[in-house]
């Protein structure tokens, strides 16, 4: 049995994309249809994506419009976006239901950039736990003579190398969205 950085690669990568998902949810200054993505709608008996309901759009720098698909689910649709954690009303207006974005105050801001280094905090978690799996694999293969000495401590070094690639991302990405939260 060999050890292969790929999967350990391809799980660390998976932490980089759950933070550019949760990073991508959380507002800036202008107005971002991914910005309703985490909100669930009580649709047909389930809770359904908000996407699987309706088409999300920004034609405004702070305003969002969601075009419901079904003429019944427009209620549904305003609770699920007055009832989120975003602090917005939502206005229906037939099938479309308009969010305005009310401008971000500074501790407003403070408070995001706190969430983003929260979110890319958690992502750093995930990927040392990776680490720390994968050395214990290969410790584990020492000391059962399935690799030699010096084959464990490259792939040691190998994992570290990864690891610290994967975690200067996560420290990059947050810093484009924490600048991109500040920028007034």
């Amino acid at each position: 049995m060999t050890v292969s950085l790929e999967e350990f690669t391809r799980r660390m990568q998976s932490a980089i994309d759950v933070l550019v998902k949760e990073l991508s949810g959380l507002r800036a200054g202008r107005a971002s249809a991914n910005l309703l993505d985490p909100i669930k709608v009580d649709a047909y008996g389930t809770y359904m994506p908000l996407s699987q309901v309706g088409t999300v759009t920004a034609p405004e720098p702070r305003l969002l419009v969601v075009q419901v698909w079904d003429k019944g689910m427009v209620k549904a649709v305003e609770k699920a976006i007055r009832e989120s954690s975003l602090g917005v009303s939502p206005a229906a207006d037939g099938q479309l239901v308009r969010v305005v974005l009310p401008d971000l105050n500074q501790e407003r801001r403070q408070e995001l950039a706190k969430l983003a280094s929260k979110y890319a905090e958690e992502a750093k978690i995930s990927v040392r736990n990776v680490r720390r799996e994968g050395n214990d694999m290969i410790k584990k293969l020492e000391k059962d003579k399935a690799i030699s000495e010096d084959d464990s401590h490259r792939l040691v070094d190998d994992m570290q190398e990864v690891t610290d690639k994967h975690i200067k991302k996560i420290d990059e990405l947050a810093a484009v969205k924490q600048k991109d939260i500040m920028q007034v």
